[in-house]
Order: C-alpha cells, then structure tokens, then sequence
C-alpha cells in the first residue's frame, strides 16, 4: 500500500468515513521522498526509540516502524484510528496513543516504553501548536537525543535565524536557551494534501548537553524574552520597565552597566544580553 498515492488515500478516506479537521491543521504528505530524510536525519536506528507527533495516516510511522527499535505515536485525531488500524496493521513495534500531546506525561511515556533505548522525536507540527510543542519537548528536559520536526517555512526561518538578528523572535531566544537550531531541507507545499498555502522546512534542534548558562528562575527568564519582544518595534526598555514597574531611568542605567545599549530594541540582542537583561530584573525583584 503507498501511503502517499493520492488515489490510495481517497480510498482509505471513503472507506472509513474520513474528513479534515480544520482546527487542527491537517496536511497529510503525499510526496514520498520527504519522510525517508526525515527519519534518517532524525537520527532513526535499530536501538532507538522514536516519538512521533502526529501520525497523518501512517506515512512516517512507518519509516520509523522500519528503522527503529520502538515507535510510539501521539496521535490527537481519534477518527484517524480505523485508518491507522489498517495501514499499520504490519507494523508490530508501533503503538498509537490518541491524546493531546501537550496534555502526555513525556518523561513517563519514556520510561514506560523506551528502557535502554536511545530516543528521538520526529514530527510534522501544525502552524498553530509548533511554538507550544517545541517548547514542551525542550523545557521539560527530557532524554532525548534529538529533535527532528517539519514546520511551516516561515516559523523554521523565525527559530532558526540568529539570534540579534532582524528575523529573530520570542521563540528563536527561547530556543536557542535550550538547543541549536538548524534548517535541513524545505519542502514545498504540494508535497501535501490538501496543500497548505505556504511552503515547509524540516528542523533540528541539537540539545546543548551543558547550557551556555543557567537561569536560576527559567519562568522568569522566558518572561523577560517575551516581553522584549512584545513591541518589537519600539525600545525594549519601555515595555521591559513598565511591565516589570522598574523606573526607566533605573533599568537603562544598569543597562548600560552591563553593555546593553538602552535604546536597543529586541531584535538587536544577544543571548548574554537576554542572560544580562535576567539578572538585572531578577536582582531587581529581590531588592
């Protein structure tokens, strides 16, 4: 069965009943060269445990099921299951858990189904949970070994830019706290059905075994990158001083202090000015 024929997927769909849900953002590969790449750059091997998120109808579940050791799927969609029933049905070291993924206890499901096992997340994300999940993956500082997902173009150019760049954002600081980014290959947008209206890229996020630094607060630490960059165009210093009610004045001498130019804007920053901004409000907070 070629899981990314066209007429084999209408089929399967008319079989079972099946139709998209909007709200969560389905596009189902149809070309069949992507899922291949995905599974070997992600790292997929005999002795490797795989996460999937998001099963589609199986595509690359069943190159995980073919590579690795264990694949465990999270899969949101429960009328998908009939369908995945069937074009699964061979692959007995594959397990579909129908959850949310953002509401799994990872660390457990770990424990529970990859004893011994190297682990690797593989995933083709949704527009609208790509930030919360890759953040999920990340904050909860789970054993894995890497992080292999296809976003939309335009969200892989925001977390793999450089950080103190135009094109950095909230998520690329966030990101980069706990891993590097890196773009593999894009993929263009009738590579799916139905096609989406802008084009995808498949990221890696390569985990720093030691951190460049440590936030004692992380919480603290992530909110000082989202307000930076809540009004991106102006002087970070304004919405970081009123949001934290630290005088202006204040901040932007300790700014200036620590070689953070105060009438810089978000974008303009490296990760140790994000690490000093930190410190400077969380020596504020305590005073």
């Amino acid at each position: 069965m070629k899981l990314t024929d066209i007429s084999t997927i209408k089929t399967l769909f008319e079989k079972h009943g099946f139709s998209f849900t909007k709200s969560l953002g389905q596009n189902f590969l149809i070309n069949p060269s992507v899922c291949p790449k995905i599974a070997q750059l992600g790292g997929a091997g005999e002795n490797v445990g795989a996460i999937e998120i998001g099963t589609g109808i199986g595509v690359l579940t069943r190159e995980l099921s073919a590579r690795c050791k264990k694949v465990v799927a999270i899969e949101i969609d429960k009328t998908l299951k009939p369908i995945l029933d069937e074009t699964l049905a061979d692959c007995n070291n594959t397990e579909v858990i129908f959850a949310d993924v953002m509401e799994t206890d990872l660390k457990k499901l770990i424990e529970e189904h990859f004893s011994g096992m190297e682990v690797i997340v593989c995933a083709n994300l949704p527009y609208y949970i790509t930030s919360p999940v890759i953040m999920k993956l990340l904050e909860e500082k789970l054993p894995i070994k890497s992080i292999t997902v296809m976003v939309q173009l335009e969200a892989a150019d925001r977390i793999c830019a450089k950080v103190g760049s135009r094109e950095c954002g909230a998520v690329t600081a966030a990101v980069n706290y706990y891993a590097k980014p890196k773009k593999l290959f894009r993929v263009n947008r009738g590579s799916f059905m139905p096609a989406p209206n802008v084009d995808s890229a498949v990221i890696s996020l390569e985990r720093y075994d030691e951190p460049p630094f440590r936030a004692d607060n992380e919480p603290l630490f992530f909110e000082v990158i989202k307000q930076s960059f809540a009004q991106r165009r102006k002087q970070l210093a304004n919405p970081v001083s009123a949001y934290f009610k630290i005088p202006k004045a204040v901040l932007c001498e300790k700014m200036s202090e620590n070689g953070i130019i105060p009438t810089a804007r978000a974008e303009e920053l490296s990760m140790q000015d994000f690490e000093a901004l930190y410190r400077i409000i969380a020596q504020y907070k305590k005073s």
